[in-house]
């Protein structure tokens, strides 16, 4: 019998998907897909290579294990319009789905930091946000979460907070678990790290990468080359700061992220906005209304 996902990690891009990924493949019973981020319903390419292809993904998952994926893309509206049509196709009735979000600024700037190591992105950030609107609308939650309400329900997806996982990261890793219905007692391994992490804001260099990785180069620049000037070539290709918006484009954010987080904060019951979202998400254990006011820790 062909396997299909129990449960998806659909974003939020920025928000410690591969860290939770991660996490949950460790766990005996739960068979995670490789690769974390298959994109099939989202990505035409993939979707093009058909279902049996996306189901061979966890053809070697252990009889009772349950399977899981994580692809981002599946909450990039409107970069791919197609994913939830797709997805009501093939997922089983039950399905669930797992959500993440970070303050919309946070996760704004983690991505521009992405996209720039990528090249997708070589402007500065305060005319990125103009030239890439992909940048706010992946972090409009509500927008993204509303059409998945739709079609599915609200029960089916869980919702988490980033700030909250980071700091909690076992009680919040048990939540996800009891949620999936994974019957045991899940253990969240530090030895892992954060996954994905954009701390060295490296950007691409295929002519430096091919260089760098020749056969025996390794071994002579760390003989020949002092590390303090190994250190200043690498600055070349690095993001030295962490890009800040101008006070009137972070204004004009905060006015406009203001507004998605009004509705998602209907719906958790919680009086959320760009300065009392990282307080809340640290203290609230989110739940939607409808089934039982959200938590506050």
């Amino acid at each position: 019998m062909k396997r299909l996902p129990d449960f998806v990690i659909i974003g939020a891009m920025k928000c410690a998907t591969s860290t939770l990924h991660e996490q949950l493949a460790r766990q005996p019973g739960i068979f995670m897909s490789t690769p974390k981020e298959p994109s099939f319903f989202s990505n035409d390419e993939q979707w093009a290579r058909g279902i049996d292809w996306y189901t061979s993904l966890f053809a070697d998952a252990p009889p009772g294990a349950l399977c899981g994926e994580s692809s981002t893309h599946y909450t990039k509206l409107p970069t791919y319009p197609q994913t939830i049509d797709r997805m009501k196709q093939h997922l089983a009735p039950d399905a669930k789905f797992i959500y993440i979000m970070r303050h919309p600024i946070d996760r704004l700037i983690s991505q521009y930091i992405h996209e720039w190591t990528q090249r997708v992105i070589s402007c500065p950030i305060d005319q990125a946000i103009d030239r890439h609107p992909e940048l706010i609308q992946y972090s409009r939650y509500a927008m993204q979460l509303s059409l998945f309400f739709d079609a599915f329900g609200r029960t089916r997806v869980f919702p988490m907070f980033f700030e909250r996982l980071t700091k909690e990261p076992q009680s919040e890793l048990q939540r996800a678990c009891r949620f999936i219905g994974y019957e045991r007692v899940p253990a969240w391994d530090d030895a892992i790290g954060e996954q994905n992490v954009s701390t060295e804001r490296l950007r691409q260099s295929p002519l430096r990468d091919a260089i760098i990785n020749l056969p025996g180069l390794r071994t002579v620049r760390q003989k020949l080359i002092p590390q303090s000037l190994r250190d200043r070539i690498k600055e070349f290709w690095s993001m030295r700061r962490r890009p800040e918006l101008s006070a009137i484009n972070l204004k004009r954010l905060e006015d406009l992220f203001d507004q998605d987080l009004s509705k998602l904060g209907e719906w958790l019951g919680l009086d959320l906005n760009c300065r009392s979202f990282n307080r809340i998400a640290l203290q609230a254990i989110p739940q939607w209304r409808s089934a039982a006011r959200a938590v506050v820790a």
